[in-house]
C-alpha cells in the first residue's frame, strides 16, 4: 500500500472527523502499547448507553472534557492515535473472518482541528470505531503521560483515562510477559516492538 492510498483511505477520513494527521512525527521512545492496566491506574472515566438521547453529542463532549482533564492534548491539541497498519480498519479488526491477518496497530500523531466529530464521523470512518455512535480507539499524550481508550459493549460505550501508563506496575508486568511469550498465538511483530521498548528503558520502573 502506497502513501497516496493511505492518504486517500485513512488520512482524509480522519480529517473529515476533525483530526489532521501529522505523518512521521511520533516522538522517539514512545510506549508502543498499553495493556492490562488496573482500576488503580484509571484516573477518570465515563460510560453511556446506546439508547440515551443525543448520544454522539454527549460522547463528544465527555470525551473532550476527559481529554483535557487527563492531559491528553499538548498546547497545539496534538496527541497520538493508534491506527491499524495499511488501510485496515477498526471494523475489519473486529471481524473474525480477518482474525488470522491481525497486525498490531501503530501510533500516529494527530491534531484536533476546530471543527471535529470524533464519536460521530470519526467512528463512522471505521478507523475510530465501527459506526457513528459506536467508537473504539486508543489515544496517548505525546509525552506518554496520559492514555485514553474507548470500547463498545453490548449495551453502551465506556471511555477511560490512565495516568502515566509507563509507570503502572500492572501494565509493565503485562508487557514483560508478552515480550517473553514464545507461543504461536502471540504476534511476533507485536512482541518485538514491546521487547525493544522495554530494553530501551533499561529496567526502569
Amino acid at each position: 500500500m502506497g502513501i497516496q492510498e493511505r492518504d486517500r483511505k485513512v488520512y482524509r477520513a480522519l480529517r473529515r472527523a476533525g483530526l489532521q494527521v501529522l505523518p512521521n512525527a511520533v516522538p522517539a521512545g514512545t510506549m508502543p502499547y498499553v495493556v492490562g492496566y488496573g482500576e488503580e491506574d484509571v484516573t477518570g472515566s465515563f460510560s453511556h448507553r446506546y439508547d440515551i438521547p443525543r448520544l454522539v453529542e454527549r460522547l463528544n463532549a465527555d470525551w473532550y472534557d476527559l481529554a483535557v482533564s487527563s492531559g491528553l492534548f499538548d498546547r497545539r491539541r496534538e496527541f497520538l492515535l493508534q491506527l491499524p497498519q495499511g488501510t485496515r480498519s477498526h471494523r475489519a479488526a473486529l471481524d473474525p473472518m480477518h482474525s488470522g491477518n491481525w497486525a498490531p496497530a501503530l501510533w500516529t500523531r494527530v491534531r484536533l482541528l476546530d471543527r471535529w466529530d470524533v464519536m460521530g464521523r470519526g467512528a463512522a470512518s471505521a478507523f475510530l470505531g465501527v459506526r457513528s455512535g459506536h467508537p473504539g480507539f486508543a489515544m496517548m499524550a505525546l509525552d506518554g503521560s496520559a492514555y485514553v481508550c474507548c470500547s463498545t459493549g453490548e449495551i453502551g460505550i465506556c471511555v477511560l483515562a490512565v495516568r502515566h501508563p509507563d509507570r503502572s506496575e500492572k501494565v509493565l508486568r503485562n508487557l514483560e510477559r508478552i515480550a517473553r511469550d514464545d507461543s504461536p498465538y502471540v504476534n511476533r511483530e507485536y512482541a518485538q516492538r514491546i521487547a525493544a521498548w522495554l530494553a530501551g528503558r533499561g529496567g526502569r520502573r
